[in-house]
């Protein structure tokens, strides 16, 4: 299984980036995606997540600004970025909670390579 994310960049405050993430492999069912970011120094942190038939939870830092949406058909999971400010730059990471095909497979996190984002003042 791999998760294969896009759309990061360079960007000046207050603009907007839309990040792509696909997951494709054996996949049997996704039960959850969604994006986490770590800037330099620090922790990786949640931003937002999708469960599937779930609410979709955003980190406080995000909520207004932030757009997380799923395409099940894909397997995608997409982050609109809006009113963006320097202290977003990270590496922003997509996460996959599922399982692969199989009747007893377990359910796994996968995670993809990052994508930066980069937001100047």
């Amino acid at each position: 299984v791999q998760l294969v994310e896009s759309g990061g960049g360079l960007v000046q405050a207050g603009g907007s980036l839309r990040l792509s993430c696909v997951a494709s492999g054996s996949i049997g069912r996704i039960n959850a995606m969604g994006w986490y970011r770590q800037a330099p120094g620090k922790q990786r942190e949640l931003v937002a997540t999708m469960p599937s038939g779930g609410n979709t939870n955003y980190a406080d830092s995000v909520k207004g600004r932030f757009t997380v949406s799923r395409d099940n058909a894909k397997n995608a999971v997409y982050l609109q970025m809006n009113s963006l400010k320097p202290e977003d730059s990270a590496v922003y990471y997509c996460n996959a909670l599922l399982r692969k095909i199989g009747l007893y497979s377990p359910y796994e996190t996968y995670w993809g390579q990052g994508t930066q984002v980069t937001v100047s003042s």
